[in-house]
């Protein structure tokens, strides 16, 4: 093992340890105090932003000296609007209602009852990218849920992460009565860090992993091989359909809804044209895209259909549009050739939508929408630790506090 190695394990095992000497005390937490320091630590964003922003500035500073793209200088970049989003959705959340503690299932013979109740899972951890708003959403979904956690974020954010952490996130909690131990952060940079805190199924017996596609499947593995269980958010890049009965005014208003934000997995990447659309909309496409200062890759494709821009550093403003010969067509290949995030279709036509809805198989399917609502505050006002995509049961969409728990089943005298 090397030195970096040994001491990225010995961070993780410190701040898991931490971390769990925590979790006896949160299942007793009344609820008011878990939201009163939700509210805190919006507050104290608020009053804390001048560090913030200054930390995040010289992470800025780093990272557009060592070369980062566009995408994942949109990601890392913190302002006051950003800020106070964030902030907004905390007081949101605060004013969510909990899920009830238990509920009854059903009477078993000689007068048992058998009752299904929610148990926090303990420590969970979190790996995600250099993005600095995600320390905040994932600690606060841990504190709804009672939850303690070990947050590890890309380096590029080290130093944004470390001022959320000690300055908001620690202070607020204190202020609650609850103990800032709860929501540790993993402070020793590199890949190092991210593979140690996959490999400690005593202290942290679940990681939600976030990233790019590769590195978070490579964790992922070794995650598995330590017998570490994962929530994975890999892979993103979603698909808008320009159907024969597509209303052309409002296809546009979608495309451009959707490449707001370039560095997100839901904005739009692959862009299917029906063919009967194909000479008449492609040009109204081709200068929209202009105007946005996007490019288009159009066939033949010297990449694969659901080649995901928003990873492709230097490249992210770009779209992929091929045809699709109808509804099914399309939806087959949004099933085929991409990760199976959202997919949307653009029609007047009610059969036609349906036809999409009913052959699209990924987490998010939408019509006349935009698949940039597929995520946790715009669909359920509640901030997400990241978009499950497992073909598997249990949490898939918008991973919200709601399902971080356990389930325990009880059996009780009626």
């Amino acid at each position: 093992m090397t030195t970096d190695s040994a001491d990225a394990v010995k961070a993780v095992e410190e701040a898991g340890r931490a971390a769990r000497g925590t979790v006896a005390d949160l299942a007793g937490v009344p609820a008011g105090r878990l939201d009163a320091a939700l509210r805190g630590i919006a507050d104290t964003l608020g009053r804390r932003s001048g560090p913030v922003l200054e930390a995040n500035e010289a992470d800025m500073t780093a990272a557009r000296e060592a070369g980062l793209g566009g995408g994942l200088l949109d990601r890392l970049r913190l302002d006051e609007s950003r800020l106070e989003a964030v902030a907004g959705q905390l007081r949101a959340l605060a004013d969510v209602p909990y899920e009830p503690d238990e509920r009854a299932v059903r009477e078993l013979p000689g007068g048992l009852v058998l009752t299904e109740r929610r148990r926090p899972v303990g420590v969970i951890g979190a790996n995600f990218e250099a993005r600095p708003n995600v320390v905040v959403d994932i600690a606060s979904q841990f504190v709804k849920s009672r939850n303690a956690g070990v947050l590890r974020t890309g380096s590029a954010a080290i130093r944004s992460a470390i001022t959320l952490a000690d300055e908001v996130i620690a202070p607020a909690l204190a202020g609650a009565g609850l103990d800032p131990a709860m929501i540790q952060l993993v402070r020793v940079p590199g890949q190092s860090s991210a593979r140690a805190l996959v490999s400690q199924p005593g202290l942290i017996p679940l990681v939600i992993l976030r990233g790019s596609g590769d590195s978070t499947r490579s964790l992922a593995a070794e995650a598995a091989r330590h017998g570490v269980r994962t929530m994975a958010h890999a892979d993103g890049g979603a698909v808008l359909y320009v159907d024969a009965a597509a209303d052309p005014a409002l296809a546009e208003r979608l495309i451009e809804a959707s490449l707001d934000r370039l560095g997100v997995c839901n904005r739009l990447n692959l862009l299917l044209l029906h063919p009967s659309r194909w000479d008449d909309f492609l040009p109204r496409v081709s200068a929209l895209l202009d105007r946005l200062g996007i490019a288009a890759s159009l066939p033949p494709h010297a990449h694969p259909l659901g080649h995901e821009w928003a990873l492709d550093s230097g490249s992210e403003a770009t779209v992929t549009i091929a045809p699709a010969g109808g509804p099914r067509a399309a939806a087959v290949l949004a099933n085929e050739e991409t990760s199976g995030l959202a997919a949307a279709i653009v029609s007047a036509d009610r059969a036609a939508a349906d036809e999409f809805l009913g052959a699209y198989a990924g987490t998010g399917a939408f019509w006349n929408a935009t698949t940039r609502l597929l995520d946790g505050f715009k669909l359920f006002s509640v901030p997400e630790t990241g978009i499950n995509i497992d073909a598997v049961p249990g949490p898939r969409g918008p991973v919200t506090f709601r399902d971080l728990y356990l389930r325990q089943f009880v059996v009780t005298p009626g």
